[in-house]
C-alpha cells in the first residue's frame, strides 16, 4: 500500500507586512483561517498527517484553534522552530531575533516526518487542484532524486494593493525547474508585469511559473538540508539577518545534479494576504467558493 503523504505547515513566520497574525485570523464565512482550507484540501487529496511548525509562544494558541476541528479527521503533530534548533552551542548568535528561514523550519521537522511530504505557507490559499496533483506525485512518483514544486503563473499571484516578491522559475525543455531567482517589487503596470527590485527593471512574461512555496519532497531531503545547514551556519555567523530558504536548497540540489524538481501544473487558484487591504478580497473570494459548492458550508461538520 502507498504511504499517505504528510503536510508540513510553515506557521512560525511573523507576518511582518500584514498587520496581524494572519496565520490564525479568520477569513472564511464561519471565521475559518486560510490554513483550514489547505488542511481540508489536503485531507480530501489523501494526506494522512499534518505537522505544524510553530514558535513556542504561539503553540498553545495554535493548538486551541486547530485541534478541536481536526480531531478524528487527520493525525496532527507539532514542531517548534526556535533560534536554538539544530544550532550547536559554539555557533549560537546571542543577539539574533529573526527566525532562520523556511529551509531551517523544514529541517526542524526532521524527526516528525518519515514519509514523502508537502510544504506550504500557513497563510496562502493554494486551491484544491494543487493538493490533488502534489498528493498524487508524492504517492506515486517522488524519489530521493526527484522532488516537485507546484507552479503558479505570475499573473495569478500579484496583489492589487502593492508590490510583491516572487521566486521566478527557469525551466528546461522537460518543464523541470533548473533555477529560481527571487524577484522583488513586482507589480502590473499597464499591460506589463514588471519587477523593479535591485536597481533594474525586468519584464516578466505573463505565464512564467513562480513558486508560492508549495513543495513536495522525498524524506531523504532532510539529510541534504542538514548538510547545507551545517555549511550555512558558520558562513553566516556574523550576519544576524541571514536566512536559509527552501529555494536555496532546491537550487543547490539541481546545480549539484543530486536531484531534479518537477514543476506541477496544479496552481490554478492562489490568494494570500501580503497587505491588510488584501483581506476583504480574500474574504470575498472564499465566500464565492462556498457559494459555488467548492467547499461545504461548514468545513469540519
Amino acid at each position: 500500500m502507498t504511504q499517505k503523504p504528510t503536510l508540513v505547515v510553515l506557521a512560525a513566520g511573523m507576518g511582518s507586512r500584514y498587520g496581524g497574525n494572519k496565520q490564525i485570523d479568520g477569513f472564511g464565512p464561519s471565521g475559518e483561517t486560510i490554513l483550514e482550507y489547505s488542511i481540508f484540501d489536503a485531507i480530501r487529496a489523501g494526506f494522512g498527517k499534518v505537522v505544524f511548525i510553530v514558535r513556542e509562544e504561539i503553540l498553545e494558541v495554535a493548538k486551541e484553534k486547530f485541534l478541536p476541528k481536526l480531531e478524528g479527521k487527520i493525525e496532527v503533530d507539532w514542531v517548534i522552530q526556535s533560534l536554538d534548533s539544530f544550532v550547536p552551542a559554539e555557533l549560537k548568535q546571542a543577539d539574533r531575533v529573526k527566525p532562520f528561514g523556511t529551509a531551517h523550519a523544514v529541517l526542524c521537522a526532521k524527526d516528525a516526518v518519515k514519509e514523502p511530504f508537502a510544504v506550504i505557507n500557513a497563510d496562502d490559499f493554494y486551491g484544491k487542484e494543487a493538493f490533488e496533483v502534489l498528493g498524487k506525485f508524492l504517492s506515486t512518483e517522488v524519489r530521493p532524486d526527484l522532488h516537485a514544486m507546484v507552479g503558479y503563473a505570475i499573473q495569478n499571484v500579484l496583489s492589487e494593493n502593492g508590490t510583491v516578491s516572487r521566486g521566478v522559475c527557469k525551466t528546461n525543455e522537460k518543464g523541470q525547474l533548473i533555477g529560481m531567482t527571487e524577484r522583488t517589487s513586482i507589480a502590473r503596470e499597464g499591460d506589463q508585469i514588471l519587477s523593479r527590485g535591485e536597481g533594474e527593471v525586468i519584464e516578466i512574461a505573463e505565464n512564467t511559473p513562480v513558486s508560492m512555496n508549495f513543495w513536495g519532497f522525498h524524506p531523504d531531503v532532510f539529510g541534504d538540508i542538514e548538510q547545507m545547514w551545517n555549511e550555512f551556519l558558520p558562513a553566516n555567523l556574523e550576519n544576524l539577518k541571514s536566512e536559509f530558504y527552501i529555494p536555496t536548497v532546491a537550487n543547490n540540489l539541481i546545480q549539484s545534479g543530486k536531484a531534479a524538481f518537477e514543476i506541477l501544473p496544479g496552481g490554478k487558484t492562489w490568494f494570500g494576504v501580503t497587505y491588510t487591504e488584501d483581506k476583504p478580497v480574500v474574504i470575498e473570494a472564499l465566500k464565492k467558493l462556498h457559494q459555488t459548492g467548492e467547499y461545504p458550508q461548514d468545513l469540519w461538520k
